[in-house]
């Protein structure tokens, strides 16, 4: 099953109807017998998911609204992550933020040569909270993981590849016939067998208890001055004035 982001005008960013939409269509791959694997995604050639849509974001007034957004992200990805069927993230793109959060979630990363990686939740104040503090963790350990969130800098496909975050870089043009012969390869496997590799590949490390800290602090950040001014200022094209409140 392909499975595509269709907001290309929004270069592809999640919003509360594409989280449930994208959450409804991971239970249909599930169910599906027929279905082996899925490959997701993005619409265009701009973008896999430059992440949140801040637009949605900025409509978040208070701590329970906030923790509420933080576990939709984080159900629709460890549903992802947990699904008995191998998922292909086709990389076409921006992947950012959210979208970086979305595709190490999935079982394999395919990317194709512009696509950029990062974390840039930092620069309004935030912090990944869909589960992607731990998951880059696992794949680049903790002082580049600190970098990477910490100072929020984008990264090439070539440097993604170099760190382990994804498993091929594969001209543009290409990136569709590439993940397709992936999903070939996987969907001629034992599937037992690849769910329970799947399954207990995905035990260590566990990611439940960092996931629970960070839906903590996604309440503890919406009382934060910082990241009003960190969304109003990002949607007004002009530079943050953080302080500290």
């Amino acid at each position: 099953m392909w499975i595509t982001l269709n907001r290309p005008h929004r270069l592809n960013a999640l919003n509360d109807v594409m989280l449930r939409e994208l959450s409804d269509a991971m239970d249909k791959a599930e169910e599906d017998e027929e279905v082996r694997c899925v490959v997701l995604t993005g619409a265009g050639d701009r973008a896999f998911c430059a992440g949140v849509d801040l637009t949605m974001l900025a409509r978040v007034r208070s701590p329970s609204e906030a923790r509420a957004w933080s576990l939709i992200g984080q159900e629709v990805f460890t549903k992802i992550e947990r699904m008995s069927k191998p998922v292909i993230a086709a990389i076409n793109g921006y992947c950012l933020g959210g979208g970086f959060e979305l595709a190490l979630s999935c079982d394999f990363r395919m990317a194709a040569e512009h696509a950029e990686f990062g974390y840039p939740e930092i620069k309004i104040g935030l912090i990944p909270l869909w589960g992607g503090n731990h998951r880059l963790l696992r794949f680049v350990g903790l002082t580049k993981a600190k970098e990477l969130i910490m100072l929020g800098d984008r990264i090439s496909a070539e440097e993604a590849l170099k760190l382990g975050i994804i498993n091929k870089v594969v001209p543009y043009e290409k990136l569709h016939e590439e993940a397709r012969a992936l999903a070939r390869r996987l969907v001629e496997g034992p599937p037992i067998a690849l769910r329970y590799a799947k399954q207990v590949l995905n035990l260590w490390p566990m990611v439940e208890i960092g996931s629970n800290i960070e839906v903590s602090v996604a309440e503890l950040l919406a009382r934060t001055e910082d990241v009003r001014e960190g969304i109003e200022a990002f949607l007004s094209k002009r530079k943050p004035e953080f302080k500290g409140k």
